[in-house]
């Protein structure tokens, strides 16, 4: 049991910092509280407020600004039909220092401000600045008082880390505000990371080792502070700051290969089933959010008292729209594991960056394969419940098999079969449903579902052309969010959300030891990682599941429900559709790297190509770079990531055809919230002028 989770946040909203820009959401925080600030001046105080902090982080993933401000306008993702937060995937004119609305183009209210991250990160800053400042003098228990600055130097150095990734430099306020200010200056980005760097360290310090003081998984530990401290200091030393940089390459990387040696050692070994990090979810607190590859993440449970402000709400956000294309053949409800919102939509390099045959994270990430819950007339080709409604093959470019046939969703009246009898059993006439370890394929060729996709025809990227709204809705998404545990369709999620794992922990690495030219440790540290990914033997490439199963403990498993349940869920995926010359086998795969950075897997040797990579260490650092994708797709990292490498304006403009208004010397950078620009004041009190004001934002806005 992760105690942590219900912990309550008075505390939070007890801190309000002024540097938040001048909304009504910053201080719309509904709790009453007996307790004063005076709380604080008590040990008690303090350390309720260092627990409250765990619900600071909880806020990301809370509403549409989960992926907004980290996956859009990416290589990785793209919006579908929904627009909610079109401005961050297009970067068109709507993306501005002043959040988009309806009067000014938006296609709702929903749209993420860019003042959002900014004034909730001053938030927890806020709570953390009165923790390092009173806790050396009111705790006089030298364990507690460490553990307490710990989370306290944690929470700060990772919101300046979020605030300095996002917007460059900003504020620096390290001192509890109990007036309110009104003028402030921006600090350099340099001097920025500095401080992050600095938090970062302490934390790194004072944390004791891996005592998991409010459970495994969520407990900050030392090895979590190393693993952001590494991140820091690669982000300070990487080419977004190649302007200033170039004294701290060398000693940043190396420190961070130490915190990530601390990291990697304290841990242990990577979790064995890639499964096990997400799909296998089978309900809240169940082992799988205990794993100790697990650094961070945002704790969440079924208490509804505990839920604060922000629930978990990211499984809304992955899932095609199959309520609405499908034509009602797999109707959307509890019994599967996520909202149809269709918000993030994976562009080709998604899916072509993987091995389709040998890497196993793709066929246990990308859901290929809804059931048919509901039979629709008229029906002559007899689809039965229980059968596939939704059929997604995810073939390569090179693949022709599928050219001659007729796909998409319902409405388009595909007329595709699976005459060569690829599709896996799935119970039935079919044969016996798929496990993790046995399956066949079926015995009832000739098998037609009523929405069918390929991704390649021709030699041709195809899969956007099948939809049933203007912009592509229909798209084989990621489970890494599916939550079988809702009580209600559209409640909250109860499953924990992953911020930080050490699989990353070794490709920081990797990448820290690449830009140091040594290339062998970095490719050593790569193939710890792509060990993991390969096809052990004795496995059902067939085998598909993800946290719809936490369903079967749902108390709404009764009747009906459970019936939909079953005849939705499938246990199967398209690994043999999608590569048609594949004989079924359980044979382990190998991902091993032989070569690095020259000589590398031909998928991403296509992409370096696309991308212009030349020199060894380009070639190394875009290799990392897809490897992130492969292992840490939707983890909620990738627009920083690329804006740290200076490769977000290249690969977002090749991958993305939505990003097409993405501006070199502009989009690297947010906005500077207008809404906290124009609170400043001078400090004689007066108002800024135009030119001043200008002068806070960044370029091009």
């Amino acid at each position: 049991m992760n105690n942590i989770k219900n912990i309550g946040f008075v505390f939070l909203a007890m801190m309000g910092l002024t540097i938040a820009s001048c909304s009504n959401d910053f201080l719309d925080e509904e709790q009453t509280t007996k307790y004063s600030t005076d709380y604080f001046n008590t040990q008690q105080g303090l350390v309720d407020l260092s627990e409250s902090l765990y619900g600071n982080i909880r806020w990301h993933f809370g509403y549409e600004w989960a992926y907004g401000t980290t996956l859009y306008g990416t290589d990785e993702f793209t919006n579908a039909n929904d627009l909610t937060n079109e401005m961050w995937n297009t970067y068109d004119n709507r993306l501005g220092p002043i959040k988009a609305t309806t009067a000014t183009g938006a296609a709702n209210g929903n749209a993420t401000a860019p003042s959002d991250l900014w004034d909730e990160m001053y938030y927890g800053i806020a709570s953390a600045n009165t923790i390092i400042a009173k806790a050396p003098t009111v705790i006089t228990d030298v364990k507690i008082r460490n553990r307490v600055l710990a989370h306290a130097y944690f929470m700060r150095g990772y919101n300046y880390y979020r605030l300095t990734a996002q917007y460059g430099g900003v504020v620096l306020q390290t001192e509890p505000v109990t007036t309110v200010v009104r003028s402030f200056t921006r600090s350099t980005e340099e001097a920025c990371w500095a401080q992050v760097i600095s938090d970062l360290r302490n934390a790194y310090q004072l944390f004791e080792g891996e005592i998991f003081t409010y459970g495994k998984g969520i407990t900050w530990t030392k090895a979590t502070a190393a693993h952001f401290l590494a991140k820091a200091l690669l982000f300070r030393s990487s080419e977004r700051n190649n302007a200033w940089n170039s004294a701290y390459k060398t000693s940043d990387y190396k420190e961070a290969i130490d915190a990530c040696s601390y990291a990697i050692t304290a841990r242990g070994a990577l979790t064995a089933n890639y499964n096990d990090l997400y799909a296998n979810w089978t309900g809240i607190d169940c082992p799988n959010e205990q794993l100790s590859e697990i650094l961070m993440a945002a704790g969440y449970n079924g208490d509804a008292t505990t839920v604060g402000r922000f629930g978990n709400r990211t499984y809304n956000y992955f899932d095609p729209q199959f309520s609405v294309f499908a034509g009602g053949w797999s109707a959307r409800g509890v019994w599967i594991g996520g909202m149809d919102f269709q918000r993030c939509r994976p562009t080709e390099y998604s899916y072509a960056v993987f091995d389709h045959v040998n890497d196993a994270r793709m066929w246990k990430t990308f859901k290929t394969v809804y059931g048919v819950n509901t039979v629709k007339t008229p029906n002559p080709n007899g689809v039965a419940l229980g059968d596939p409604a939704v059929v997604m093959i995810l073939n390569t470019k090179n693949d022709n098999t599928y050219n001659g046939y007729t796909f998409g969703a319902f409405v388009q009246n595909p007329t595709w079969k699976d005459v060569a009898g690829r599709l896996p059993a799935w119970g039935g006439a079919s044969g016996t449903r798929q496990t993790p370890t046995a399956g066949s394929l079926t015995s009832k060729k000739g098998q037609f579902a009523p929405n069918s996709l390929v991704l390649y025809q021709n030699g041709t990227y195809v899969a956007p052309n099948f939809k049933s709204t203007p912009i592509c809705n229909f798209f084989a998404g990621i489970n890494k969010t599916e939550d079988g545990s809702r009580t209600a369709e559209k409640g909250d999620a109860h499953r924990d959300v992953t911020m930080a794992r050490l699989a990353e922990t070794y490709l920081v690495r990797a990448e820290c030891y690449a830009r140091l030219g040594q290339y062998g440790l970095a490719m050593n540290d790569i193939n710890v990682v792509r060990a993991r990914a390969q096809w052990k033997a004795g496995e059902n490439r067939s085998y598909y599941i993800d946290g719809s199963i936490a369903f079967e403990k749902n108390a709404l498993n009764a009747g009906t429900n459970a019936t939909f349940y079953t005849n939705s869920n499938l246990n199967m995926n398209t690994y043999y559709l999608s590569n048609p010359g594949v004989a079924v086998t359980t044979a382990a795969s190998d991902l091993t790297l032989k070569s690095f950075p020259a000589n590398l897997p031909a998928e991403d040797e296509a992409i370096i190509a696309q991308v212009g990579a030349s020199t060894d260490l380009d070639r190394a650092l875009n290799f990392i770079l897809d490897e992130r994708t492969r292992e840490l797709l939707g983890e909620w990292d990738r627009w920083e990531t690329l804006s740290r490498t200076g490769t977000l304006i290249k690969r977002t403009k090749v991958f993305n055809p939505e990003a097409k208004y993405i501006t070199v010397n502009k989009h690297e950078l947010r906005p500077i919230p207008q809404s906290f620009i124009d609170g400043i004041l001078n400090p004689d009190g007066t108002n800024l002028s135009s030119s001043q004001k200008a002068a806070w934002q960044n370029p091009g806005y």
